[in-house]
Parts: C-alpha cells; sequence; structure tokens
C-alpha cells in the first residue's frame, strides 16, 4: 500500500508562512526553510523591542521634561522631588506633554515646585 501523504495540509502551512512573511527581502519570503528561520528571528526581536519601545519613550519624556524645567531655571530630579513632596501625581508622559503643550499650565507646576521646595528647605542655625 502506497503511503498517504497530505499535500493539501503542507501546501496550507507554507502557504501561511509566506504570508507571514511578505515583505521580507529575497529568498527570506519565498524559500520555506529560510522563511521559518526569518519569522522565528523576527518574532523574537518584536517581543524583544515592545520592550525597549516603552524605555525609549520614557527617556524622550524626561529628556522633555528636563529641557522645560531648564528653561525656567530648575533641574529635572529637583522638579521630581518638589512634585513628590508637593503630592503632585503626574506620570512623565502627561508632564512631558504639559511641558510642550501648555507652557503655562507647566510654568504654574514649576511654581508650585520652587515653592514647595523653598518650605522643606534645611533651616540654617
Amino acid at each position: 500500500m502506497v503511503r498517504a501523504r497530505s499535500k493539501a495540509t503542507t501546501a496550507a502551512r507554507k502557504k501561511r508562512t509566506r504570508k507571514l512573511t511578505k515583505g521580507f527581502r529575497l529568498g527570506r519570503h519565498n524559500l520555506f526553510r529560510m522563511a521559518m528561520t526569518t519569522l522565528i528571528r523576527s518574532r523574537v526581536y518584536a517581543f524583544r523591542d515592545r520592550k525597549t519601545k516603552k524605555r525609549q519613550y520614557r527617556r524622550i519624556w524626561i529628556v522633555r521634561i528636563n529641557a522645560a524645567c531648564r528653561m525656567r531655571g530648575l533641574r529635572y530630579s529637583e522638579f521630581i522631588h518638589g512634585l513628590q513632596l508637593a503630592n503632585v501625581m503626574l506620570d512623565r508622559k502627561s508632564l512631558s506633554e504639559t511641558a510642550i503643550h501648555d507652557p503655562a499650565a507647566f510654568d504654574k507646576l514649576v511654581e508650585l515646585v520652587k515653592a514647595t521646595l523653598a518650605e522643606h528647605a534645611p533651616k540654617k542655625a
């Protein structure tokens, strides 16, 4: 008896893989073994870079806040410390957006921080 081989299943699997590797260059989208290897590697990169993207955004927000603070005579670390002392619960994303799109509100935050830092400054005897 001749062994029955499932060409339809194999063809469907290869077709699905080729559809996922659309846009890859040269044999990486067409040759099945190379396509599978590249697809696995691409998914590893995708998983890793979803985490990296979050880190990059946080870094950008911090740089923007720092630039806005320095324009107003304050360092980033002092600003964040002052916000914590004043019990202001804003995240870095919203602070960054405020610094860009609503400078007047950011000015008020800076004034609040400066006042709070002045209150909590150590007293000289």
